[in-house]
């Protein structure tokens, strides 16, 4: 037989197409604290050096391959409600892949919850920021509940006897996901719930009611039971929630438990969870509230004073998320970039990738400088006026600022891997998703200006305190100076401050930023910050540093290395 027109293929025909080469290995199993020389020195400048061995253990636990892991398969497994059991039995619960209650397990363990409250020296703020930084960079969804856990602490010592009651729980260690009653669990979690559908962040057109259980005992600490519809209410399985509703007085706050008393399911019901586009590990709902029995926390008609202590708070967190979804994308795209080659060169010694990268560096660590000045600030506010005037002012700027600036800084640095940077197997397409929540909760841009010229007019001293501090930095460099100068004629013409509240914010936050870096940070990122941020010299995007800047020693200085 003649087999001279069959195909005959021989052991190279089964070989492999190709070798793999110049692709990064994914970053991980490396000390995400160690290898970020802005977040050390920060921590040191900060009064935080002591925390510095537990952060370096930490480091390594947020850089580990099997955590990096949870970040994904949380993310990959969206929660699902679940409004009745399989008994036909109103349930409203929602259930979460593993991974999620793995990161909730370590950030409740490592006190991103409450450390900063129990222990009160100082820098504890600075060293439960920095661990807040590094592990909302692995996964940002599960820093929600954590975030308003830990803010629902200066809330409810509007009620002290409330706070004595909820608080030893509240800051427990201990994380327990079951759904039961909080008289039953060691460790609780904290939520909350303000806006509807017609008034969003206009809270006081909120329409549910609360109607107190017993007429001859109405007031502060008193139990009510509300009526209505809350339109965003984020983690809907936390333990309780401080929830806004309205009295005869005026909008109040109160505390809702998930069960009552007597162990009875409080009518708290879940219509559906919201379908997002980012911050998808975790659950957010709109949900009815039909008789739910709660108490009144601080007095009758001032429940959104009561709710900004723990709203501010949160607008911090949101510093610190944003502030580490920069940095996660920094740390990715100077990994990949310093071990891919094009052209025949290492992508890190083109000069035009310089450029980029250089750009977004200096942006992120500008956006860690202010919000660690901030923690700074919140552990010396209880003694010191100009750090609490500090908090107030600073905040709304960092938040407006920081949070704006994300979403761009995580496109272009999509754009510095390429073709791999918009797969969905990759961390940067969810780092893109999830760069522009913060700007929107806990208070939109436009909010954050206009609590500026609220805090402006409220407390006038706060206005002070910022220029005060920015001032702090004068002499050092002639372009920080000359930003000053025009900062504070931006106030003289007070009756069109509201519509040019934006480039007002914007201006603070930019000589902020500066001033900030000029005192705490590194020299030579201070003098590029002032050179492109402060001058008429760079562009509209990133890449468009003017000469004169090393951006060869900030990448360096901002490259992880396994």
């Amino acid at each position: 037989m003649n087999n001279s027109n069959h195909f005959q293929p021989s052991n190279a025909y089964w070989a492999e197409t190709h070798e793999v080469v110049n692709q990064p290995p994914a970053l991980e199993d490396y000390n995400a604290f160690t290898q970020d020389r802005a977040l050390q020195e920060s921590v040191q400048a900060h009064d935080a050096a002591w925390g510095l061995e537990d952060l370096h253990r930490f480091g390594s636990i947020t850089g580990s391959a099997a955590v990096i892991e949870w970040g994904f398969q949380a993310n990959d497994n969206k929660p699902v409600l679940h409004t009745h059991n399989r008994h036909g039995v109103r349930a409203d619960e929602v259930k979460f892949h593993p991974a999620y209650h793995q990161l909730m397990k370590l950030a409740v363990e490592e006190g991103l919850h409450a450390s900063h409250w129990l222990n009160q020296q100082a820098g504890s703020h600075v060293v439960r920021a920095a661990k807040y930084y590094l592990l909302s960079q692995v996964e940002a969804g599960h820093g929600c509940p954590i975030t308003m856990t830990s803010a629902a602490i200066p809330a409810l010592k509007n009620q002290p006897d409330l706070f004595e009651l909820w608080a030893p729980k509240i800051m427990a260690a201990e994380y327990d996901s079951r759904n039961l009653p909080h008289t039953e669990k060691s460790g609780l979690t904290i939520g909350m719930a303000m806006t509807e559908k017609q008034g969003g962040s206009d809270v006081r057109t909120n329409s549910t009611r609360a109607y107190s259980v017993d007429d001859n005992r109405q007031g502060s600490g008193q139990a009510y039971e509300l009526v209505g519809h809350k339109y965003f209410v984020s983690a809907p399985m936390c333990d309780a929630f401080l929830v806004l509703a309205q009295t005869s007085s005026g909008v109040s706050c109160f505390l809702v438990p998930r069960w009552r008393p007597d162990g009875s399911k409080n009518p708290i019901q879940i219509q559906k969870l919201k379908n997002k586009m980012g911050n998808v590990s975790n659950a957010s709902s709109e949900t009815e509230l039909r008789g739910a029995l709660g108490w009144m926390v601080g007095g009758e008609g001032r429940g959104v004073a009561a709710i900004l202590d723990m709203v501010a708070m949160t607008r911090f967190d949101c510093m610190i998320g944003s502030s580490a979804g920069m940095r996660q994308a920094v740390a990715q795209i100077t990994h990949h970039c310093s071990q891919r080659s094009a052209f025949g060169k290492l992508l890190t010694d083109q000069p035009l990738m310089q450029n980029v990268l250089a750009d977004l560096i200096i942006e992120s660590e500008a956006a860690l400088a202010i919000t660690m000045r901030i923690a700074r600030a919140l552990d010396r506010s209880d003694s010191d006026e100009h750090e609490k005037l500090l908090v107030r002012m600073g905040t709304a700027v960092g938040k407006y600022w920081i949070c704006k600036r994300t979403p761009g800084h995580a496109y272009e640095a999509m754009e510095c891997i390429g073709g791999m940077g918009v797969m969905e197997d990759g961390m940067m397409p969810r780092l893109y998703r999830e760069a522009p929540i913060n700007a929107i909760w806990e208070g939109s841009g436009n909010v954050q200006c206009l609590d500026m010229i609220r805090a402006m007019i409220k407390t006038p001293a706060s206005l002070s305190a910022f220029l005060l501090e920015v001032n702090k930095a004068r002499g050092v460099n002639p372009l920080l100076d000359s930003a000053i100068d025009d900062l504070s004629g931006q106030f003289a013409h007070p009756e069109t401050l509201e519509y040019r509240a934006r480039t007002v914010v914007e201006k603070m936050a930019l000589t902020f930023q500066a001033a900030t870096l000029i005192q705490y940070g590194d020299a030579a990122i201070a003098d590029a910050f002032c050179l492109s941020r402060l001058s008429n010299n760079s562009g509209w995007v990133y890449g468009t540093l003017p000469e004169g800047i090393d951006c060869a020693a900030i990448i360096q200085r901002a490259t992880p290395h396994l």
